[in-house]
């Protein structure tokens, strides 16, 4: 789950990172006030759930609250495209208030999951302001790396070997060291998936501070902080996703124009290779579970064809839990309710395998039955060149 810069930054202050003067604003008299507060020069930055914000007119410096006024009606309601909205952008509804700060140096901060150790790496750059991405395929040697011992978080000797790294002044180590060390309890403490700081910066009187914010909390681990989920913005989300998580569906939308529809992550994920593979353009990431019933195949379907782009369904079923005639059941009814039109090409193994295909046989629709995953790719990628209907 994402969450936006003020309130990440908020997570970090509760654990001692430093961060600038700021406050949250919806309107443009709240940002006014909140100017009036801080005082003096201000930032004024757009609060959406993507980087790139800058680049895209998102942040803005003003020299007094009444031009903060001016910044704040033109932001707030634009639709701001960065390289992480793509084209269609999104629309901004808030905005973080903050007061400007006399940089001297902008250095980078990460934690990520690093699946290969199964830790924790926290990651830092003396390369600040730059995308990471950029800095690890342009310059790799400047990320410099310490992985995070499972209960302990950042060892004092791996902040000091981080900071001397990024050439911290010695004047500022002991400060750098102490918001890093912060940083890490406030990521292990939420069970985030990432927390960035980019840039960390040097002040000239020699201070340090987030100066902007970044974290994502692992969805799966939600259950045991009732208090970040109340950070979700759903405006932020998009709208088949947020339908999808209500029927606790895993759902991501792609740009492709045929649905997937699976139970397991790692078979989700080979149905979209082989689809690729196949020549095809996966629309959409669906798991429904290992243990989904008719109702919820119904509404997986529903949401499914909600996305106008799709123009067959491709269901790849290894029946467990999910019995392959609760499967085939669910699919009948859903062809039936929701009138579906487009192709649909089912692959199914497992429990009462047999039974599932005699109810699609049955049926009265013309179900596409499938040997075998690749088959069942190469049968949808037909179907759609040839726009041959359920």
């Amino acid at each position: 789950m994402k969450i936006h810069e003020y309130q990440a930054k908020a997570i970090l202050a509760k654990y001692d990172v430093p961060v600038p003067r700021g406050e949250v604003a919806f309107s443009v008299d709240e940002a006014e006030a909140a100017a009036r507060r801080i005082g003096g020069s201000v930032v004024v930055k757009a609060q959406i759930h993507a980087g790139g914000r800058g680049k895209g007119g998102g942040v803005k410096v003003a020299k007094d609250a009444n031009e903060a006024v001016e910044i704040a009606k033109k932001i707030l309601g634009m639709k701001l495209v960065t390289h992480q909205t793509g084209p269609e952008g999104r629309i901004v509804q808030r905005l973080l208030i903050e007061e400007t700060l006399p940089i001297e140096r902008e250095l980078y901060l990460g934690i990520v999951l690093d699946r290969a150790q199964g830790k924790p790496v926290f990651m830092a750059s003396a390369a600040g302001g730059m995308e990471i991405e950029e800095v690890a395929a342009k310059s790799p040697e400047l990320i410099l790396r310490e992985v995070l011992a499972p209960g302990y978080g950042l060892a004092a000797f791996q902040g000091r070997n981080l900071a001397f790294g990024m050439g911290v002044p010695a004047a500022s180590v002991n400060a750098a060291v102490s918001a890093m060390t912060a940083l890490a309890t406030a990521y292990i403490a939420c069970d985030a998936s990432l927390a960035e700081i980019n840039p960390f910066i040097l002040t000239k009187d020699g201070k340090v501070y987030a100066l902007d914010a970044k974290i994502t909390l692992d969805d799966n681990a939600l259950y045991r902080h009732k208090e970040l989920l109340e950070l979700r913005d759903l405006n932020e989300e998009d709208p088949l996703e947020v339908e999808a998580s209500r029927f606790s569906l895993n759902y991501i939308k792609l740009d492709g124009n045929i649905a997937c529809m699976v139970n397991g992550a790692g078979l989700a994920m080979a149905t979209m290779d082989i689809v690729k593979y196949a020549g095809g353009s996966p629309a959409n990431f669906l798991d429904v579970g290992g243990g989904a019933n008719a109702e919820q195949i119904k509404n997986a379907f529903r949401i499914l064809l909600s996305d106008p782009g799709v123009k067959a369904v491709l269901i790849n079923i290894f029946g467990g839990i999910l019995r392959c005639d609760v499967l085939a059941t669910g699919v009948v009814n859903a062809a039936r309710e929701l009138n579906v039109k487009v192709p649909i090409v089912v692959r199914m193994e497992g429990t009462n395998v047999e039974k599932g295909q005699e109810i699609l046989k049955s049926s009265g629709f013309n179900f596409t039955v499938a040997d075998g995953m690749k088959d069942a790719a190469e049968k949808v990628v037909r179907a759609v060149g040839a726009g041959v209907a359920a």
